[in-house]
């Protein structure tokens, strides 16, 4: 059951990460006209443990997947704009997991 609750809230903190990383990549869209896949370019912050890629930024989009370590095989993705759908995720904006 403790693992239970802990894997709830590996999933909450990827999620909440993948919320803040859409707030960060709107910034950096606002002062630059592009999104990026640089990570450190930007001004989120990841929580303890989950680890975030950005796996497409243009111009015109981007897309990113995120992932806890102690939560395998719980995966998370988000995608908006002009870039191919990023699995889990298959609508654009809303955050996808399995």
């Amino acid at each position: 059951r403790f693992a239970d609750t802990k894997g709830k809230a590996y999933a909450a903190s990827i999620k909440s990460d993948l919320r803040n990383l859409t707030q960060a990549e709107e910034a950096y869209f606002f002062d630059r006209a592009a999104y990026t896949a640089i990570l450190s370019s930007l001004t989120s912050q990841t929580s303890p443990g989950v680890v975030i890629t950005i796996t497409n930024a243009t111009t015109s989009g981007w897309s990113a997947i995120a992932t806890h370590p102690q939560s395998y095989p719980f995966t998370c993705a988000y995608f908006t704009g002009n870039v191919p759908a990023q699995a889990p995720a298959t609508i654009e904006g809303i955050i996808g997991c399995r």
